[in-house]
C-alpha cells in the first residue's frame, strides 16, 4: 500500500508541478509535506513576480516556459490564478546599471526574449510618476508578469488530484531510506513509503533531506521580507526593479498586484543567513524610504502587513537539479534561490522528462546550467 514510482519531498513552488506533470505522464506520485496544506512552506511567502528577464540561458528559457503555463492556465484549466501581464522593469540612473542592463541584451534576445533598453520616457509611460531625476533609461520586458502564489500552489494541487497524485500533509520525513547506494523510499514518523525514485524538493530545508542519505548538497536558507500595502486605484502593472545598492540592501523590487495592493520585497546585502523567520523592525524603514525617492505617488498609501521568508541559496544564484551522484534514484529540484515561484512550473516540466529520459534540445540547456555539480561562478547579473 505504500509503494509507488516517485515520491516527491515538498508540497510547494516546485513539488506541486512536478507531481502534476508526472500524474500527467502516468507516474503514480506521492508527496509528503510537514505542513497542513499545499503551499505553506516558503511559497506562500513569494510576492508573485514571474520573469524571464535574466541572463543565464537556463533561467531564460525556464521562465519563457514557466510564463507560457501561467499565462494561459485559466484557459487551459479554468482556475483564474490573477495572471497579469506587466512586465518587468529595470530603470537605470547610474553608468553601472546601464551598461549591465545593455551586455546582457544580446542573449536574452538570443534565447527568444521580448526585452530592450528604451529612453527615459518610455521608462516614465510604463512607470507614471518614476523619479526623472538622473533617469537614463531602462529595459522593459512586456512578457513577463506576476500571479498569487497561494491560488497558482492550489491549482497545481487540484490538478494533480484529476491525475490521481497522492498527497499527505502534516508527514514529515525523517530520512531518505538508502539501501546498496540508490534510494528505495523515505521514512516519516509515522511510516515507510518506498519508491525507486525519491525527488529533493524540500528547499530550505533539503541540506538536512540531504545528509539523511548520507550525501550533501550547497544550499543554505537566507531570510527575506515582503510586504503588502492596502489597495488604491490602479497606476501601474510592471515589477519595477531598482539594481541600485544602498546601506543593507542590495536592490528592491515591487508592483501593484490585481487588487491595487502594492507588494514589495528587498534583498538584504549581507545575506542573512539562517531559518528566522521574525520579522524586523528594519525592513519597512530601509525599503519605504527608497520606494518613495523612486516613485514619490506611493508618500501616503498604508502597509497592511509585512512578512519574511527563506531562500534557498546555492553558490552562484541557480537552482539545482539533476540527479545525486552518491545516491542512485535521488534526485534534486532545489536551491531555487527565491525564483522558485517563477521558475518551478517550467523546470517541473524538465525534471518530470528527465525521470522519464524523454529530454529534449532545450532540457540540455537547462539541465547542464542547473547541474547540482556544476562549477559554481558569481551571481547572475540580475539575480
Amino acid at each position: 500500500m505504500n509503494e509507488t514510482d516517485v515520491i516527491v519531498v515538498g508540497a510547494g513552488s516546485a513539488g506541486l508541478p512536478l507531481a502534476m506533470s508526472l500524474g500527467e505522464m502516468g507516474y503514480r506520485v506521492l508527496v509528503l509535506d510537514r505542513n497542513a496544506s499545499p503551499g505553506q512552506g516558503e511559497n506562500k511567502h513569494a510576492i508573485g513576480g514571474i520573469r524571464a528577464t535574466h541572463s543565464d540561458p537556463a533561467k531564460i528559457l525556464t521562465g519563457l516556459r514557466s510564463l507560457e503555463i501561467f499565462s494561459t492556465w485559466e484557459e487551459r484549466y479554468g482556475d483564474d490564478i490573477e495572471w497579469m501581464a506587466g512586465g518587468y522593469t529595470f530603470p537605470a540612473y547610474r553608468e553601472e546599471e546601464e551598461k549591465a542592463l545593455r551586455s546582457i541584451l544580446p542573449i536574452q534576445k538570443r534565447y527568444g526574449l521580448n526585452i530592450d533598453f528604451f529612453d527615459p520616457e518610455k521608462i516614465k509611460e510604463v512607470v507614471p510618476g518614476i523619479d526623472e531625476e538622473g533617469l537614463i533609461g531602462g529595459t522593459f520586458s512586456p512578457g513577463d508578469g506576476s500571479a498569487s502564489p497561494l491560488i497558482s500552489a492550489n491549482a497545481f494541487y487540484r490538478q494533480g488530484l484529476v491525475n490521481d497524485v497522492d498527497y499527505r500533509f502534516k508527514e514529515e520525513v525523517r530520512s531518505v531510506i538508502v539501501e546498496e547506494g540508490r534510494a528505495a523510499g523515505v521514512r516519516t514518523a509515522s511510516e515507510n513509503f518506498l519508491a525507486p525514485v525519491v525527488v529533493d524538493a524540500a528547499g530550505a530545508f533539503s541540506r538536512g533531506l540531504c545528509r539523511t542519505a548520507g550525501t550533501d548538497i550547497p544550499v543554505i536558507p537566507d531570510s527575506h521580507e515582503g510586504a503588502i500595502t492596502e489597495p488604491v486605484k490602479q497606476f501601474f502593472t510592471t515589477m519595477v526593479v531598482d539594481l541600485r545598492p544602498a546601506p543593507g540592501s542590495k536592490n528592491y523590487y515591487f508592483y501593484q498586484n490585481r487588487h491595487g495592493q502594492v507588494v514589495f520585497c528587498i534583498t538584504p546585502d549581507p545575506p542573512i543567513y539562517g531559518t528566522d523567520k521574525r520579522e524586523t523592525s528594519i525592513f519597512l524603514p530601509q525599503v519605504a524610504r527608497r520606494m518613495v525617492k523612486l516613485l514619490p505617488r506611493l508618500r501616503n498609501i498604508r502597509v497592511r502587513r509585512v512578512w519574511r521568508g527563506l531562500y534557498p541559496m546555492s553558490p552562484d544564484g541557480s537552482p539545482l537539479v539533476g540527479w545525486n551522484r552518491d545516491v542512485e534514484g535521488f534526485l534534486h529540484l532545489t536551491g531555487m534561490c527565491g525564483q522558485g515561484f517563477m521558475l518551478g512550473p517550467g523546470i517541473a516540466e524538465v525534471t518530470a522528462r528527465l525521470i522519464a529520459g524523454k529530454g529534449t534540445k532545450n532540457d540540455s540547456v537547462i539541465l547542464k546550467g542547473f547541474h547540482p555539480y556544476r562549477k559554481f561562478g558569481g551571481d547572475e547579473t540580475l539575480k
